[in-house]
């Protein structure tokens, strides 16, 4: 008998939910966390009227130009935004790089082994790492330290990056695994262009080419947003670059082997950034030469780089660092004259800023946010996925004003 009145009151009280229409249903998910990268995009290829999903995503939600870390190169900037740890203390330090953990190996892009060991990332924890402490399923596809464990942890999804696959089959890429059942799918995943930094470096930041490669990229981003719409995922959008670019020009070289005498160094990084090793008994000839004034270039032992640019303290660093000014690189006579653009230089400089755009439930819309440090991104990430950020260079407070609440 009691049985029977409890189920008959549990029957009463379905009734009442479902007449008053609070009857259970189930929970709508939590927004997707959705991180893209066009490697390169400087903020003012979005008025070149090639960019109409990127722009009336700008001008739909948050916009601003992203000043990059020092230095403007890929790899430092990718960890940086996806840790909020600058290079210096993040262990990214540059593309190239040498450590005495690691001796006879050079970390290089090219160098996949080295990108996929974790020991080289270790030094500041993934947003994605922190998401899956938390439970969360996460899918940094293609990202910069993506591939590695960090500490014996990783992503659920992940690929190893292939720069043949075009900017269409990213996405579908992305797409597909959102195609998986609820349980399977993501709460933060990343998606990563270099077309628009391949033809800048090729051609330049002003050349036609550059053009279709926006173009390119926008289309893609299209085809993404449909995507999104037609499986009926709602997501929080955040695009970045990582840096911009600079013209060069042939006469604009400083021969680094016109000041320093053959076998008395070696170097790691030519270009819009020198990092230079002096030969064992050379360093005093080395470092004197080098640390002499001249136009268009100085150089600073490790210790004295300027503050402002937070670098010099990982031992990581070159022990002489290089600095030309914008537009200028630093090379040496047997090397091809530069190409057409490239990145690195100073991250005060215009031509390296960075792009910001963000879009979806948690922005504002029509929201323009002052030139802000790209290490704000990582505390940005962390509150929308709702995780605990790790200890961080960042401010969130920065880009409140972008924020519904």
């Amino acid at each position: 008998m009691m049985f029977r009145k409890l189920a008959a009151a549990a029957a009463l009280a379905i009734a009442l939910g479902s007449a008053s229409g609070l009857a259970a249903a189930p929970p709508k998910p939590a927004p997707l966390t959705l991180l893209i990268s066009i490697d390169a995009f400087r903020p003012d290829y979005l008025t070149r009227g090639v960019t109409p999903n990127l722009s009336g995503l700008a001008a739909g939600g948050a916009f601003a130009e992203m000043r990059p870390s020092f230095p403007s190169k890929t790899f430092p900037n990718h960890y940086t935004l996806v840790t909020g740890r600058r290079p210096d203390e993040n262990g990214i330090v540059a593309n190239n790089m040498r450590d005495e953990a690691h001796p006879g190996v050079t970390f290089a892009m090219s160098n996949r082994e080295a990108v996929k060991d974790g020991t080289w990332w270790d030094q500041a924890q993934p947003i994605w790492v922190t998401a899956e402490q938390a439970g969360m399923i996460t899918a940094p596809i293609y990202w910069p330290g993506s591939e590695a464990d960090y500490h014996g942890q990783h992503a659920h999804y992940t690929s190893t990056f292939d720069v043949k696959t075009n900017s269409q089959a990213r996405v579908d890429m992305d797409l597909a695994v959102l195609d998986k059942p609820p349980a399977e799918r993501p709460r933060f995943m990343t998606l990563y262009f270099d077309a628009v930094d391949t033809a800048g470096h090729h051609s330049g930041p002003d050349s036609p080419e550059l053009g279709a490669a926006a173009a390119e990229v926008d289309a893609a981003i299209g085809q993404l947003l449909a995507g999104l719409k037609a499986r009926g995922v709602v997501a929080n959008i955040v695009i970045v670059s990582d840096h911009g670019m600079a013209p060069l020009s042939p006469d604009r070289r400083v021969f680094i082997d016109d000041i320093l005498t053959a076998g008395t160094y070696t170097t790691l990084d030519l270009g819009p950034i020198g990092t230079v090793y002096p030969a064992a008994g050379h360093e005093a000839d080395v470092e004197k030469a080098l640390l002499a004034p001249r136009e268009h270039m100085q150089c600073w032992r490790k210790a004295d780089i300027p503050a402002r640019f937070h670098y010099g303290k990982n031992p990581r660093v070159a022990p002489l660092f290089c600095l030309p000014e914008t537009g200028w690189v630093v090379t040496t006579h047997k090397s091809r004259p530069p190409e057409k653009g490239d990145h690195g230089y100073d991250n005060f400089s215009p031509e390296m800023r960075a792009t910001f755009i963000a879009n979806g439930p948690a922005f504002r819309h029509g929201v323009t946010l002052k030139t802000f440090d790209n290490v704000d991104v990582y505390p940005l990430l962390a509150k929308l996925l709702g995780v605990t950020p790790q200890p961080n260079d960042g401010n969130l407070a920065d880009l409140a004003a972008a924020l519904t609440k």
